[in-house]
């Protein structure tokens, strides 16, 4: 199967790690959206990261979907089965994907509107669900214990990490390490396991992997 996308979207990126913690090879295609518009629309018309070409040809689009796909194929699920530990771990990924929509909307405005039509009380407004988003996850993750390795990493866990990544590499003006310690010293600990140190938000090349499966 082929991931095409760019590693700096945090939805690519999401299945990406997914799929080296579910032991699924893999072909990654860094395509953007935007450089290299015309390449990935004679992959997928819709031009939507990210987008998984399966093994029979089939194309599927959005992460949640994907995930869900690739976790049916691997037999087994990144998802707690305990009721209030998935509940634990839905929160935390969806304050995390909230997290990323919402840096994506400040990218958007501030690098694709011209100046003269940007509309500041939009753009605090945006700013303002960023903080919120993350200082819950903050919250979330301070009551929690520190994650012990990539067997032990949840949908919660990983959505968290990604998210701060995210928000660090494209805003001028990130949330500090002081505003949210606990997400950032978790962000700190989980990039330093093996899928995300070979998936890097910042890197656009080829992470295609025969086989990956966490120690």
């Amino acid at each position: 199967m082929r991931l095409i996308g760019m590693l700096d979207s945090p939805y690519v990126r999401r299945v990406a790690v997914t799929l080296r913690l579910l032991g699924i090879p893999f072909e990654h295609l860094p395509l953007s959206v935007f450089s290299t518009y015309d390449q990935f629309r004679r992959i997928n018309p819709l031009v939507k990261v990210p987008t998984l070409v399966c093994d029979d040809g089939t194309l599927l689009v959005d992460s949640n979907l994907i995930i869900d796909y690739a976790e049916a194929l691997a037999g087994r699920s990144l998802w707690p089965a305990a009721l209030p530990d998935r509940t634990q771990a839905l929160r935390m990924a969806g304050l995390g994907i909230a997290a990323c929509e919402k840096v994506q909307q400040i990218v958007y405005e501030l690098q694709l509107r011209p100046a003269d039509k940007r509309h500041a009380p939009w753009l605090e407004r945006v700013q303002s669900q960023v903080r919120a988003a993350l200082g819950a996850l903050d919250a979330e993750i301070a009551r929690a214990a520190p994650v012990a390795g990539e067997r032990a990493l949840d949908h919660g866990g990983l959505a968290a990490a990604i998210a701060w990544r995210f928000m660090q590499i494209k805003l001028d003006a990130p949330v500090t390490d002081a505003d949210c310690p606990a997400l950032a010293a978790h962000s700190a600990r989980v990039e330093a396991f093996p899928a995300f140190a070979a998936t890097p938000a910042e890197d656009t090349a080829d992470v295609s992997t025969p086989g990956y499966r966490a120690p």
